[in-house]
């Protein structure tokens, strides 16, 4: 009897295929050898022929060394946090290689001394707030909050806060306790729909760190409401603190409605916080905005160097504030009747292919906690609704959303340069459902 085992290749001869030496540089040598190991033990079991091996360890293989993969959003929801909030612009990509080896962020090459780091994101972040004395950057806006309580309401001072604004950011983090854990005390005002100047007047004090003003970017209160405007509170003869949120930095036509940094800044907020990642379209970050004098207490707080970035997000946040309009910008700037062409020709050509696609009007989202209830008007590629656990399954995974019994591909988050990948997707998950 033939041994299965004496047809097992050697393993240092199925690692010299050029595609399986590619694959170590890519991944390393470890995850190679075992898809290799992999695939010659179902040689010895029966289940592989020899001359196989190295195929099979290839296909097995992932393309890059991280288990995140490449998604094509078409739910609608442009700043999608599930999906990793703000794509970066492709200046910013390119960045973050550049960043991605030894460079001068935190060196003077003229001088060959030490120098500020991350200067050039600073300077692209104060040229595009003029209103700003000064700026920082931090990890993310729940730090740019932490470093502000922190500096700003030590030995349990007050910061004073309406008790509609106590809010939760999502996955439980709840603003209130995220304060209350720097020692300082939150001294609530008004009620959950009304709050007004003399509320917080009333509350001003001795002990008072500053007055926060939370822009509640995730939900909306209609109906008998009242709130103070930053300009009122700039007046209290305490420092306020502004968190914009959504990282929106100056107004925009199309979100009236949402705040921005250099409207707080214009109403005399002291400091202003903002997410980069979300309306902005960078990486993730916090951002602080205001005076010089308070921005360099933050700055020197021993705090700050456990919530600074990485050189990495500073090239990306430098190119996206002095780059190209961001894949964020482009997607709110696209028209219904653009989008609504390119529903059209997709769903032509799906359904010339068999695929029973039709062109739909639909609404979608700004997301990522900004601009709550704005609707921006879409179109969409409608499909019958078990295309959309199909479509996740496939390579690049593609994530729509259900409506009424359908799953819709919303392309206002769809790049039209990804309309091509996004047919063939379906098509490709047309087939397996027909397998």
């Amino acid at each position: 009897m033939n041994d299965p085992r004496r047809a097992v290749p050697r393993t240092d001869a199925v690692l010299a295929d050029p595609r399986l030496v590619a694959a170590v540089d890519r991944l390393g040598r470890g995850a190679v050898k075992r898809a290799v190991a992999a695939a010659q033990e179902a040689v010895r079991a029966g289940r592989l022929p020899a001359e196989q091996v190295a195929d099979a360890a290839v296909a097995v293989l992932p393309g890059t060394a991280t288990s995140m993969r490449t998604v094509l959003n078409a739910t609608g929801v442009v700043v999608h946090t599930n999906l990793g909030r703000a794509p970066l612009s492709a200046a910013a990509v390119r960045a973050i290689g550049t960043a991605a080896g030894a460079t001068d962020v935190e060196y003077d090459l003229g001088s060959g001394e030490r120098a500020r780091r991350g200067r050039g994101a600073l300077a692209a972040l104060s040229a595009a707030v003029p209103l700003a004395g000064a700026v920082h950057v931090v990890n993310n806006n729940a730090a740019a909050l932490l470093l502000v309580a922190l500096a700003l309401a030590p030995g349990r001072r007050e910061i004073v806060i309406s008790r509609g604004e106590l809010v939760e950011i999502g996955d439980g983090f709840r603003i209130p306790e995220l304060l209350a854990s720097t020692g300082a005390r939150l001294r609530e005002v008004g009620s959950t729909n009304r709050t007004t100047l003399a509320d917080y007047e009333q509350a001003i004090g001795p002990r008072t760190g500053f007055v926060l003003k939370v822009h509640p970017s995730n939900f909306a209160i209609s109906g008998f409401t009242a709130s103070a405007e930053p300009a009122e509170l700039a007046g209290l003869g305490v420092p306020l603190v502004v968190d914009v949120g959504s990282g929106l930095l100056h107004p925009h036509p199309l979100l009236p409605a949402e705040p921005d940094v250099s409207s707080a800044l214009k109403a005399g907020a002291t400091v202003v916080t903002a997410s980069g990642d979300k309306l902005l379209g960078g990486p993730q970050c916090g951002l602080l905005f205001g005076t010089e004098p308070v921005l360099e207490r933050l700055r020197r707080h021993p705090a700050a160097r456990a919530l600074r970035v990485d050189k990495l997000t500073l090239a990306a946040l430098e190119a996206t504030l002095s780059g190209p309009p961001t894949p964020v910008a482009a997607a709110l700037a696209a028209t219904r009747p653009a989008l609504r062409a390119r529903a059209e020709t997709l769903a032509a050509a799906l359904s010339g292919a068999g695929v029973p696609a039709d062109a739909v009007d639909c609404s979608a989202a700004v997301g990522g906690g900004g601009a709550p209830g704005v609707e921006l008007p879409s179109a969409a590629v409608g499909l019958p609704e078990p295309y959309a656990a199909a479509l996740r399954a496939g390579d690049p995974p593609v994530v729509g959303r259900l409506d009424r019994g359908r799953c819709l591909l919303d392309l206002r988050t769809v790049d039209p340069a990804d309309d091509a990948a996004l047919a063939a997707a379906v098509q490709a998950a047309a087939s397996r459902l027909a397998d």
